[in-house]
């Protein structure tokens, strides 16, 4: 019997079995080990029965790897084991001698799941380089599908030394057959910020796919900018930011907040707080203009902490009568809710378990785990139409699906200029193809909206103004955004 790996096991046990959900009633230390003994027996006889009977074992540490791997998932989302060669990858890959393709998941995935969605590609990097686009289901990696391979697995898999080539297969909307390509592994530039100045409503606009220290550098270098003339508004695009860095996010908070101002703590099981984040610069920010900052269901950990924060103490900031003044509205959709902190613990035989082991909370003791962070204004993305709804759109209910309808002048030379711009949409830069995204957004749009009824009614009744919370609850009175309607019926 394998009894060196019944004894990893065991000592996964004992450092995973710490605690159970707040609904269910705690597990003592006496408790646990006895619930430990017991199971580690019956594993014990399971595994040898099984060795001795079986008619046919192929592969034994595979058989416990996976017993491991069972165990931990059920833990939690979060928690998982990493076999010799997951974990020799992701060693690697963290030394900076291993490159990727530059793509953006989904962090809801679990082994059962089939695909792996993409959320978004890395601008210019060599998964949106060679075609792969947001939205797409990646179902097999270099020939293996990804049934029953955990989501440390697919990545660890994707990256791997510069210019060696990794083969994809994925799944797109209106697509029939699946995507095949060939994509070399490179450097990924961090392309994680953009600025644009929106001329029209005098307001700017930065956005931030990932924390890092160069994101750091890119946003400062942006709010410099930005007060080398007056304007209206910032706002900060936090969407499909997934998160990066803690420190990254705590830098950026400094940018807004006074020196020394709390961000977000860590705590344990037993509620210890093991690290507390403060902010450590001066402020360089506009904080006499409102900041709107963008969140959805894919903002999530750092991006969390960070829009988190600056709404808690914009709240407090706005009650103190001769204190400085933060105004931050947060707008779209609720974000992820990741709040937890993993630790990854080497546990012999060159594997290791990547466990759940503390959580964030934010300024007043606030946990994001599960919850996310609510917006201010909700306003939903306006996902754009499915290949079947435009077919449908194109042959039925329009004047123009009618045969030989009668045509406009210059209708087809029209067609001609927009099939034109079509076929030339491969050849934009990023800069270009994301103006044109935006351009189309209903959530930047409302945003927009939201700055210029905040200034009209700042103007108006500056009575009612007067905090965060009343300035909230005044402009959702104004807007309807996406929040639910109360219908009453009339008889």
């Amino acid at each position: 019997m394998n009894y060196k790996i019944l004894s990893c096991l065991l000592f996964v046990s004992s450092a995973t079995l710490i605690s159970k959900e707040k609904s269910r009633k705690e597990t003592t230390v006496e408790e646990a080990e006895q619930i430990i003994f017991d199971g580690m027996r019956t594993f014990a006889k399971v595994f040898q029965i099984s060795t001795d009977k079986h008619y046919r074992i192929t592969d034994l540490q595979d058989c416990i790897n996976e017993a491991i791997k069972r165990y931990l998932n059920y833990l939690d989302p979060h928690s998982s084991f990493l076999d010799q060669k997951t974990y020799k990858r992701m060693l690697e890959t963290t030394s900076g001698e291993f490159y990727g393709i530059g793509i953006v998941i989904d962090n809801t995935r679990t082994e059962k799941d089939k695909t792996l969605l993409i959320i978004d590609t890395i601008p210019e990097g060599p998964a949106d380089t060679a075609g792969l686009k947001p939205l797409d289901k990646i179902v097999e990696i270099d020939g293996e599908s990804l049934e029953g391979m955990s989501t440390d697995e697919a990545i660890t898999k994707i990256k791997g030394e510069r210019n060696t080539t990794v083969h994809i297969k994925a799944l797109r909307e209106g697509k029939s057959d699946l995507i095949s390509l060939d994509i070399t592994r490179d450097v990924v530039k961090e392309q994680n910020s953009l600025c644009f100045y929106l001329e029209d409503p005098n307001v700017y606009y930065i956005s931030l796919t990932m924390f890092s220290e160069n994101a750091v550098r890119r946003i400062e270098e942006l709010l410099k900018k930005a007060q080398s003339k007056p304007y209206k508004a910032l706002i900060l695009d936090l969407r499909n930011n997934t998160g990066g860095l803690l420190s990254a996010a705590v830098d950026i908070a400094g940018l807004f907040l006074k020196k020394g101002s709390f961000v977000v703590s860590t705590r344990d099981k037993k509620g210890s707080i093991i690290d507390r984040y403060v902010t450590t610069r001066e402020p360089i920010a506009n904080n006499d203009l409102p900041i709107f900052i963008l969140i959805n269901n894919y903002t999530a950990s750092a991006a969390e902490i960070l829009a988190g924060c600056l709404k808690i103490h914009s709240d407090q900031l706005s009650k103190e009568k001769n204190g400085p003044k933060l105004k931050i509205f947060l707008v779209g959709s609720k974000s992820f809710g990741k709040g937890s902190v993993q630790e990854i613990i080497p546990i012999g035989s060159n594997s290791a378990a990547k466990i759940t082991t503390s959580f964030y909370f934010l300024p007043q003791d606030i946990s994001i785990q599960a919850e996310g962070i609510t917006p201010d204004f909700l306003v939903e993305k306006t996902m754009p139409p499915t290949e079947q709804v435009k077919w449908f759109q194109k042959y039925y209910g329009r004047e123009s699906a009618l045969p030989r309808y009668i045509k406009k002048h210059g209708e087809e030379e029209k067609k001609e200029e927009e099939k034109k711009k079509t076929a030339d949409t491969k050849k934009k830069p990023w800069s270009q193809r994301a103006r044109e995204a935006l351009e189309k957004d209903n959530q930047l749009r409302e945003a927009v909206t939201l700055i210029n009824t905040y200034h009209f009614a700042q103007d108006l009744v500056p009575e009612k103004m007067t905090t965060r919370q009343d300035a909230v609850k005044l402009i959702n009175e104004i807007n309807v955004t996406d929040k639910p309607l109360k219908l009453t019926e009339v008889k």
